[in-house]
C-alpha cells in the first residue's frame, strides 16, 4: 500500500542562524502531490537549508510556515513528519548487512518481524539488491550503497522524499546510469519528492519543476525546458548551461554589432544600447554568404558527439559553439554563424 503523496507549501520561510547569518531570505513555494521538485543552485544558495526545513531538522525564522496538505508540521520534528531522507554520505549503518540496513527503521517503530521482512523484500527486489541481502555494507559498490540508502528511506513509506545530493560521490558514468534508474523510480512511486543538487544535468533529468537558487533566494521555478530556454534572468542563464554574451546596438529589428547583425523576433520594440545572449548548440555555422556574424575559430575541441568551437572576433570573449563531432575545421580559419533570433536569450537596453 502506497501513502497519499501531499502537497507541500512554504509560506515567508527564511532562516537566520545565531550568527546573524541569513542563509534564507523570505520564500514562497508550492508543491504538487506527487511532484518531483529539484532545488537547483552553487554551494551556499539555500537549497540544502530549504530541504531541512521541509524535513524539520530546521525551523523557519518566526512567520514562516511549512505545510503538508493542510496540516501545520512547522513545528512538528522529523519524526513526526512521515519524511524519507537519503543524504550525500548515505549515512548507512556499516556492522549492519543491507537487509538490517533497509529494514531499521521499520524495526525501530516496531513494525512485526513479518511485515518488516516482506516489505524489506520488497524494495529489495524494486532495487535489484535481493542477491545481495545479506552482504555487509562495507563489501558493496558505490552504486549498490545508494540504492541501499534510498531502499531504506522508503521502508516506512513516508509521505515525502528528501534527497541531499546523493550521487555526488560517485564517477561519472555510474551517475548517470543511477540517474537514469531513479528518475523510472521516481515516476513510478508517484511519492512527493525533493531532489537537491549543483549538477544541472540532475536537475534537467529528474525534475517536473526546477527551483533555481541564488544567495538565499528563488531566482526562478519553471519546467526543465523553460528554466534552460526561457531563463528569468541572468543569474540563471549563467548558472544553467554555458552562455554567449555580445554586446552591440538594436536598431531596425535587429541587433549590430561590430561583427555583423542579428535579426529579431517580428514585433520587438527595443532600441538602444544592448546585451544578447545565446546558448552554444543555438549557433550555426554557414558560408559567408549567408552569415549574421563573422569571426575567426581560435580552438576546437572533440567531445565524441560534437565539437565545441572557441570563436575569437565577435563578442567581448572568445563565443562558444557547438557544431556536430564529424566536423573539422581548421585552427585560425574565418568563419560564419548565423543564430535564430528567436534562441536570443534576455536581451534588453542598457538605454531604452
Amino acid at each position: 500500500m502506497k501513502p497519499a503523496a501531499v502537497a507541500i507549501t512554504l509560506r515567508q520561510c527564511a532562516k537566520t542562524y545565531d550568527n546573524g547569518h541569513a542563509a534564507l531570505r523570505p520564500i514562497d513555494l508550492s508543491i504538487d502531490a506527487g511532484e518531483t521538485v529539484v532545488f537547483l543552485g552553487p554551494s551556499g544558495c539555500g537549497k540544502t537549508t530549504t530541504l531541512r526545513l521541509i524535513a524539520g531538522l530546521e525551523r523557519p525564522d518566526d512567520g514562516g510556515q511549512v505545510l503538508f496538505d493542510a496540516e501545520d508540521v512547522t513545528r512538528d520534528p522529523i519524526e513526526a513528519r512521515r519524511v524519507g531522507m537519503v543524504f550525500q554520505n548515505y549515512a548507512l549503518f556499516p556492522n549492519m548487512s543491507v537487509r538490517d540496513n533497509v529494514g531499521y527503521g521499520l524495526r525501530i517503530r516496531r513494525v512485526p518481524a513479518g511485515d518488516v521482512q516482506r516489505r524489506v523484500d520488497e524494495l529489495l527486489a524494486m532495487m535489484r539488491l535481493s542477491e545481495f541481502a545479506e552482504r555487509p555494507i562495507a563489501r558493496l559498490s558505490g552504486g549498490q550503497k545508494q540504492r541501499v540508502a534510498l531502499a531504506r528511506a522508503l521502508a516506512p513509506r513516508p509521505r515525502v522524499l528528501l534527497l541531499d545530493e546523493p550521487l555526488t560521490a560517485l564517477d561519472a558514468q555510474l551517475r548517470e546510469a543511477l540517474r537514469a534508474e531513479m528518475n523510472e523510480l521516481l515516476r513510478e512511486l508517484r511519492i512527493t519528492t525533493i531532489y537537491v543538487t549543483h549538477d544541472q544535468a540532475e536537475a534537467m533529468a529528474l525534475g517536473d519543476r526546477i527551483v533555481v537558487m541564488h544567495s538565499g533566494r528563488i531566482e526562478q521555478i519553471g519546467s526543465p525546458r523553460e528554466i534552460y530556454h526561457r531563463p528569468a534572468n541572468l543569474t540563471v542563464a549563467s548558472f544553467v548551461g554555458t552562455l554567449n554574451r555580445i554586446r552591440g546596438r538594436i536598431a531596425e529589428g535587429g541587433f549590430h554589432c561590430a561583427a555583423g547583425r542579428v535579426p529579431l523576433p517580428p514585433g520587438e520594440r527595443l532600441h538602444g544600447e544592448a546585451e544578447v545572449w545565446f546558448r552554444p548548440e543555438d549557433a550555426r555555422v554557414v558560408p559567408h554568404a549567408d552569415a549574421q556574424l563573422h569571426g575567426r575559430l581560435q580552438r576546437a575541441v572533440f567531445l565524441g558527439d560534437r565539437t565545441r568551437l572557441t570563436i575569437a572576433g565577435i563578442g567581448d570573449a572568445p563565443l562558444a559553439v557547438d557544431v556536430p563531432g564529424r566536423i573539422e575545421v581548421a585552427v585560425d580559419a574565418s568563419l560564419g554563424l548565423a543564430i535564430a533570433s528567436d534562441a536570443l536569450l534576455n536581451f534588453r537596453p542598457e538605454y531604452a
